[in-house]
C-alpha cells in the first residue's frame, strides 16, 4: 500500500509559527509532525512509498526529506499551486497512485507510537476505511455517521447541535482508499466556502454504495491545528 500526505496548507491559525514554514513542519518532541507521520506509517503499517502534496513553503519539506532515503522510504512530490481545498488536492497524486490502494492523511494529524496505523491497515477489506474518534466535540469537525454494521452513511461537516445524529463519530482525518475515490473528486463542485471538499467526495462514495468502514482509533491522536494544541503536546512530552 502507498501513502499520500496532504501538506500544502499554510495553517493560518498557527500565526507566526508558519510564517516561513508549512504547518506539517511544526515540531513535536524535536521532530516535524510530518516526520512522525512518515515514521509511524513505515514502522506500523509497513508503508515505504510516499507522495507528499506540497504548497506553502514546499521547499522546506523537500529540503528536509529529499527522496526519503535517509528514512529508508521513497518519497515523491506534487505541488498544489492553487489552494482551493482538500477535494482536488489528492488528484495531484492520481497518476502516482495508479491502480494501487492507498492511505490518505492530512499532514497535521499526529498519532503517537504505538499508533493505530496498523489497525487501520488490517481493517481495509472492503472499499475503504475512515478513521474516527469517540468523545470529541462533533460541532468542531466532521461527524461521521455509521450504520449498524459500522459503514459510513453520511458525513456532517461542523454541524450545530441537533444536526449531528447520535450514531456519529469525529472524523479523524485518515482514510484508506482505492483509486475509485478519484471518480468522485472529478465531479466535485465548490462548497459554500468556495473550496472543493474531500468530505463531499467521501459522501458521494458512500451514497453510491461503496462500503467505507469506520474504524475507531484506540490510541493517542491529535489534530495539531493551533499553537495551544502544539504547546500541550510538547509540554506533555517534557513532563
Amino acid at each position: 500500500m502507498k501513502a499520500v500526505i496532504l501538506a500544502a496548507g499554510k495553517g493560518t491559525r498557527m500565526g507566526e509559527l508558519t510564517a516561513n514554514l508549512p504547518k506539517p513542519m511544526v515540531q513535536v518532541e524535536g521532530k516535524p509532525v510530518l516526520e512522525h507521520i512518515l515514521m509511524g506509517l513505515r514502522n506500523e503499517a509497513g508503508i515505504r512509498d510516499f507522495f507528499i502534496i506540497i504548497g506553502w513553503c514546499g521547499e522546506v519539506i523537500q529540503d528536509h526529506f529529499g527522496d526519503g532515503k535517509r528514512w529508508d522510504v521513497r518519497i515523491g512530490y506534487g505541488e498544489q499551486k492553487v489552494q482551493d481545498g482538500t477535494g482536488k488536492a489528492p488528484e495531484i497524486a492520481q497518476a502516482w497512485v495508479g491502480s494501487d490502494r492507498f492511505l490518505l492523511t492530512y499532514g497535521d494529524i499526529l498519532l503517537r507510537p504505538p499508533t493505530d496505523y496498523g489497525l487501520l491497515a488490517q481493517a481495509f477489506k472492503e472499499d475503504g476505511v475512515i478513521a474516527v474518534k469517540d468523545g470529541e466535540d462533533l460541532t468542531k469537525g466532521g461527524a461521521v455517521v455509521l450504520d449498524q454494521n459500522g459503514f459510513m452513511i453520511d458525513l456532517v461537516e461542523k454541524g450545530g447541535l441537533g444536526q449531528v445524529p447520535a450514531n456519529a463519530y469525529y472524523n479523524a482525518g485518515i482514510y484508506l482508499l482505492t483509486p475509485r475515490i478519484f471518480d468522485y473528486t472529478a465531479k466535485l463542485e465548490k462548497s459554500p466556502r468556495g473550496e472543493y471538499e474531500l468530505t463531499d467526495a467521501l459522501k458521494a462514495s458512500a451514497k453510491a454504495g461503496d462500503r467505507l468502514r469506520g474504524v475507531t482509533l484506540r490510541r493517542a491522536w491529535a489534530d495539531v491545528r493551533d499553537p495551544s494544541v502544539l504547546a500541550e503536546l510538547n509540554n506533555r512530552s517534557s513532563s
